[in-house]
C-alpha cells in the first residue's frame, strides 16, 4: 500500500486559484508607439492579432497540473511494503567447560551403553542444549591449567558447535583453574550488551592453581550482574585433582544467585541441562520494521517533464508562427 507523508501539503491546492483572485494584475510599463490603425493594418495584411498568443490557451491548465503535482511530490508519496520482524535476545550465555587431564576418565555411557569419557558425554549434552536455545547468544570458555575462550558471544550455533568439537582434553593443561574461568567470563561478560548474564560452570575436579580464588571471584560475578550455575561431573570420593570440590562449586551457586547441579551420569547431565532451560527460558525483544520506498521522484519527474515538453512546443510553435509569417508576406 502507499500513503502521503505529509498529506497536509495537498491544503495549499487553492494557492493559486486565491492569488488569482486577491492579488492585483501586474501591470509593466513600457515606452510604445500607438497605431490607431494597427486593426485596419492586420486586417489588409491577412494576419489576426491574437495568432502570437495560441501557447495562452494551453499554459493555464499546464500550469495548474504542474503545480498539483508538485504538492503531490511535497506530500512525500510512500510504498509502505510488508513488515519485517527482528528477533533480538535478551540473554547472553556463557559455557565453561572443564578439559582438564581427569575428563579423560571413562565413566559414562553413551545411547548405545558404551563407556565413553567425560568429556565426550558433556559434548554430547551440551550441543543438544545449544541447538534448543536458538535465540540466545551463547559463548564458550574452556579451562585446565589456564581458561581461555573458544568462541565469543554469538547466535551462530553452527559454528560454536563446530568449535565445541575441537576441544580436547588437556588443551588447556592438565589442571583445573576453577578461579580463571570464572575471571575469564567477567571479562567477556563486561563486553557484552545484554542485561541478562548467565555463567554455567561444568567441572570434575577442584581449584588447584588459579590467580584468582572460586570464592572471590564468585563476588565479583555477583556485583556484575553474571548468575552462574555450577554443574559437577567427578567424584567427590576421589582423591587430588580427581576429586570435585562440591563445597566450592555450592558457594559459587549460591553468592551468585544460580543454581549447584551433581551429575553422576549421563542421563543425570541430561536431566541438569533440562532443568537449566526451565529456569533460563528463551527470552526475545520482537522488533517490528515496515520498510518504505519514496515515491516523489514520480510525481516531481512528470512535472519536470510536462515543463520541458511545454517549453519545446513553445519553441516549435514560434518557429513555425515565424516562418508562417514570412510565407505570408512573400504572398503579399
Amino acid at each position: 500500500m502507499w500513503r502521503l507523508e505529509y498529506p497536509w501539503a495537498l491544503l495549499l491546492a487553492p494557492l493559486p486559484w486565491l492569488a488569482y483572485r486577491y492579488l492585483t494584475e501586474y501591470q509593466e510599463t513600457r515606452s510604445a508607439l500607438r497605431v490607431p490603425f494597427f486593426r485596419g493594418v492586420s486586417h489588409a495584411v491577412g494576419r489576426a492579432p491574437g495568432m502570437a498568443a495560441v501557447e495562452g490557451r494551453w499554459q493555464g491548465p499546464l500550469n495548474l497540473l504542474v503545480w498539483a503535482l508538485v504538492l503531490v511530490a511535497c506530500a512525500r508519496p510512500v510504498l509502505v511494503e510488508k513488515p519485517l520482524t527482528h528477533q533480538q535476545p535478551t540473554r547472553d550465555l556463557m559455557l565453561a567447560i572443564d578439559i582438564s587431564q581427569s575428563m579423560q576418565t571413562r565413566d559414562y555411557a553413551d545411547a548405545s551403553g558404551q563407556m565413553i569419557d567425560r568429556l565426550a558425554a558433556v559434548k554430547a549434552v551440551v550441543r543438544d542444549f545449544i541447538a534448543q536455545r536458538s535465540d540466545d547468544r551463547i559463548g564458550l570458555i574452556v579451562f585446565g591449567t589456564g581458561a581461555y575462550p573458544q568462541a565469543p558471544f554469538t547466535q551462530d550455533h553452527a559454528t560454536l558447535g563446530l568449535l565445541l568439537d575441537d576441544t580436547g582434553i588437556g588443551m588447556a593443561g592438565p589442571n583445573t583453574a576453577l578461579g580463571d574461568a570464572i575471571g575469564l567470563s567477567i571479562k567477556l561478560f563486561d563486553s557484552a550488551k545484554e542485561a541478562e548474564k548467565v555463567l554455567v560452570l561444568l567441572t570434575d575436579g577442584n581449584d588447584t592453581g588459579s590467580a584468582i580464588t572460586p570464592e572471590h571471584a564468585a563476588k565479583m560475578a555477583r556485583d556484575r550482574g553474571i548468575v552462574v550455575h555450577t554443574i559437577g561431573i567427578g567424584d567427590p570420593r576421589g582423591s587430588g585433582e580427581a576429586k570435585v570440590d562440591l563445597g566450592t562449586l555450592q558457594t559459587i551457586a549460591r553468592v551468585t544467585g544460580g543454581r549447584f547441579f551433581l551429575a553422576r551420569d549421563r542421563a543425570a547431565l541430561q536431566q541438569v541441562y533440562a532443568t537449566l532451560d526451565q529456569i533460563t527460558p528463551h527470552q526475545v525483544k520482537t522488533f517490528t520494521h515496515q520498510p518504505k520506498r519514496d515515491l516523489f521522484w514520480l510525481p516531481l519527474a512528470a512535472a519536470l517533464l510536462l515543463l520541458t515538453l511545454s517549453q519545446c512546443v513553445a519553441a516549435c510553435w514560434a518557429r513555425v508562427s515565424t516562418l508562417f509569417l514570412r510565407a505570408a508576406d512573400k504572398e503579399a
